[in-house]
């Protein structure tokens, strides 16, 4: 008799244990704090932001000089002429291209000195300044007239014979240094460097200006 009544407890237990636990084990599981999502600015990554663009103008002035030496007795039609920026390029106040910045042109006609104190001769065909990472097409002639003129020659005999560069049955040289004047060949989408250096300084507070200090009263 005891152990009937001993297993029909246990049997009693096991029925409320399998009504009850599901419960208590779910009840659990949402009781427990769930891990935050992370936020979106956590899991993007921030890309910096791209700089201003501006429209360098065809026509545009570019100065330039001469990065080498030339002379007809060892230029090659084909060989590359280094030309550095002699001034800062600007835009409506902004900086585009910085003083020193590079360039480049090609040696389109090189002829030596010849007999019967024939001159030699020398051309350069413009082909670029570096602005940022763009490269802006030149040209040496101000304006088209209507021709497409892209690169146009800029001949440096007739460009700097007047300035002593050159004589009569001499072989055609240019020293370094001589300055180049070209012109932006077409429009072109440049990134902007920031301010002017002008504007920038302009824009500057003026420091107030210093005031003398009061007189001591004089003694009567």
């Amino acid at each position: 008799m005891q152990l009937r009544r001993k297993i029909l407890a246990i049997v009693s237990i096991l029925s409320l244990l399998a009504i009850y636990a599901p419960g208590m084990v779910a009840q659990q599981a949402t009781s427990e704090p769930s891990a935050p999502a992370p936020s979106a600015s956590q899991t993007a990554p921030t890309s910096p932001a791209e700089p201003a663009k501006v429209t360098l103008k065809e026509g545009t002035e570019v100065n330039l000089k001469l990065a080498q030496t030339l002379s007809s007795k060892t230029a090659a039609v084909g060989d590359s002429v280094e030309m550095l920026l002699d001034q800062d390029l600007i835009v409506d106040k902004t900086l585009v291209a910085k003083k020193g910045s590079r360039a480049l042109a090609t040696v389109s006609n090189a002829k030596k000195a010849g007999m019967a104190g024939k001159g030699g001769e020398l051309n350069l065909r413009l082909e670029y300044v570096k602005a940022g990472d763009t490269k802006v097409k030149l040209r040496g002639a101000q304006a088209k007239n209507g021709d497409n003129k892209t690169g146009a020659t800029v001949g440096l005999v007739l460009a700097f014979g007047a300035l002593g560069f050159l004589k009569h049955g001499k072989q055609a040289e240019v020293k370094e240094g001589t300055p180049v004047k070209a012109y932006v060949d077409e429009d072109a989408q440049v990134a902007s460097l920031g301010p002017a250096p002008e504007t920038a300084a302009s824009a500057a507070p003026n420091p107030a200006p210093a005031t003398a200090p009061n007189p001591a009263p004089a003694p009567k």
